[in-house]
């Protein structure tokens, strides 16, 4: 049984100029130990689709779903009370911005016993033992030192540790990581990745990572989910979908990656992803779509099955077909 599972989930907020579908009709499953990996552009639904999940978007916004569980719960039928008691314990997230996630009132070690306090029995000494181990599983040096900080005592690569040994603090079985390095510079962003890479091995938890990264992608989720325009529009084991990307979405997003160009120019995507008001009737990336046909444009697709990697299009790219996609190498 998958610890996560998602079926048919979506989001509608209602805005001052009618209701804005953000997620639509989005899947998906992790099981425990398995690394997913989330990627599209921005705005293309993904950090709202998780935020669902966890129960924490605005009343502005409805979520529906045919399936939403997790471990065997309903997220759905439960009460924000029976909600809570899984939410920052066995269901955890690593936010996009540190220095806004943090409250700047209260210290690091505040913030950390503060979840161990609600969720875990254990007494003040404990809590605070397990605060310091804490950052010293996460690479912070003075960890009682620390633990005394404001937020706006840390760096930014510092303030994401604590982030990550936030979402550790009560041994969570599933972590959703929502692009964890952003904002960060190059060395810290691989050494965080680092630090989450074994930290989501040597505990065996669930880890979704959303993440504008390829490369990162390539080398460590075991499937990836290809967002775009709030829809998901491939879903493929990360090998095949390197090899052989279905949608004519991924083969242009892995086309525009720096290292694959060859030329001087680099490939880009024309066009915008459309908004509340630009909707097209049909597919949502026809616009861009090079391959787009009248059908496409008018009627909305269908989605494949497994064997073309759930692709929502009306003709799944394939290797060998007639209309002649570059075939990607694998990164060994």
């Amino acid at each position: 049984m998958s610890l996560l599972s998602i079926r048919n989930l979506s989001v509608t907020f209602a805005t001052g100029r009618g209701p804005f579908r953000a997620v639509d009709k989005v899947d998906l499953d992790v099981a425990t130990g398995e690394l997913v990996a989330i990627v599209g552009e921005s705005g293309s639904g993904k950090s709202v689709a998780m935020l669902a999940v966890m129960g924490l978007l605005p009343w502005t916004a409805t979520v529906t779903a045919d399936r939403l569980s997790f471990d065997g719960k309903d997220l759905l039928a439960l009460s924000p009370r029976e909600r809570r008691k899984i939410i920052g314990r066995d269901l955890a997230m690593i936010f996009q911005e540190p220095m806004s996630s943090l409250n700047p009132c209260f210290t690091v070690g505040f913030q950390l016993r503060e979840a161990m306090a609600a969720h875990l029995d254990l007494d003040k000494a404990a809590r605070q033992a397990r605060a310091i181990e804490l950052l010293e599983l996460v690479g912070i040096p003075e960890p009682e030192r620390r633990l005394k900080a404001f937020p706006h005592q840390l760096s930014g690569g510092m303030s994401q540790r604590v982030m990550i040994a936030m979402a550790l603090a009560c041994r969570p079985k599933l972590i959703i990581a929502d692009e964890p390095t952003t904002a960060l510079d190059v060395t810290i962003q691989a050494q965080i990745l680092d630090l989450l890479l074994r930290l989501q091995k040597d505990s065996g938890v669930g880890l979704v990572l959303i993440t504008h990264d390829m490369g990162v992608v390539a080398e460590t989720a075991q499937r990836v989910c290809v967002h775009y325009a709030g829809q998901q529009v491939e879903m493929q084991p990360t090998r095949g979908l390197f090899r052989d990307p279905h949608h004519p979405y991924t083969s242009a997003l892995l086309a525009a990656l720096p290292e694959r160009a060859s030329g001087r120019i680099l490939p880009s995507i024309p066009g915008v992803v459309p908004g509340l008001a630009d909707r097209p009737a049909g597919c949502l990336f026809s616009p861009r779509c090079r391959f787009a046909t009248q059908t496409c444009r008018t009627i909305p697709p269908p989605r494949a099955g497994a064997e073309l990697g759930y692709a929502l299009c009306h003709t799944p790219l394939v290797e060998g077909h007639p209309r002649g996609l570059k075939k990607l190498e694998v990164p060994a």
